[in-house]
């Protein structure tokens, strides 16, 4: 394949998995190591992927990747994570589900249980459980931000203050090594600290190119985290503080 046809679709994995190697692209192309560093080089130049140790990931931005993106990117290790996910949470409780690609995963996987009550923010999550006749769901309300269905603002922490959850799962848009869990919208900062307040135990699920990514507000902090759900290891420092705090691990 010839080079100008081969950096598209390099892009295009980088979206989906969220990292590319030089060793799967080669393999991807049939072409040779030095051709593929040369595209990532060259990719890395104009601002399209950043070069890592082994290959390149997205650029990493204060600026959110656009939804639909999201839904495409590590997909694969989103449905380990959401299925490992929904086996922490039994039947015949309640859950709050917030805005994510990560989290509506986790309530496809969630379409099989019985006897519960989910509270969300996030419209689609609420029409994929509708599929579930044993589930009940509320939605909160709220400013909706339709590039997403996600429902944030005054009106949405209101409705979640008035409730509380035996389970809530929550994503982020980026992690740092220090054990903070960062997001865009300084609004959905705020809901998504209301439901961790109101929770008796809070699972995280992202996957591990979250470390990767920049974001500028803060949710929380790891410490406020019962079980971090993700794909692989984590970053020493990171690993480190979830042990001090007591923050249990599990690998997808």
């Amino acid at each position: 394949m010839v080079q100008t046809l081969r950096k598209p679709e390099i892009i295009n994995m980088a979206r989906r998995e969220g990292v590319v190697t030089v060793d799967s692209l080669v393999d991807h192309f049939g072409v040779s190591p030095q051709t593929i560093r040369r595209d990532l080089t060259e990719l890395a130049d104009a601002g399209q992927l950043e070069r890592v140790h082994g290959g390149a990931i997205l650029p990493s931005t204060t600026v959110n990747i656009g939804y639909s993106e999201r839904r495409e990117l590590n997909q694969a290790k989103k449905v380990d994570i959401a299925r490992l996910c929904a086996k922490q949470i039994p039947n015949d409780c309640s859950v709050f589900l917030n805005i994510g690609t990560t989290t509506e995963a986790v309530a496809i996987e969630l379409l099989r249980h019985q006897g519960l009550l989910v509270v969300t923010n996030n419209m689609n999550i609420a029409n994929i459980l509708s599929a579930n006749t044993e589930v009940e769901v509320i939605v909160t309300g709220g400013n909706l931000r339709r590039s997403d269905g996600g429902l944030v603002g005054d009106f949405a922490k209101a409705t979640i203050q008035q409730l509380r959850f035996d389970y809530a799962v929550i994503g982020c848009s980026a992690l740092r090594e220090d054990g903070d869990i960062l997001d865009f919208d300084v609004q959905e900062v705020g809901v998504s600290k209301t439901i961790i307040h109101q929770s008796e135990k809070v699972l995280l699920a992202s996957d591990s190119s979250k470390f990767e990514r920049k974001a500028p507000a803060r949710i929380a902090s790891m410490a406020d985290v019962d079980v971090f759900i993700t794909d692989r290891g984590l970053p020493d420092i990171c690993a480190e503080f979830c042990r001090t705090v007591n923050t249990e691990v599990l690998f997808a």
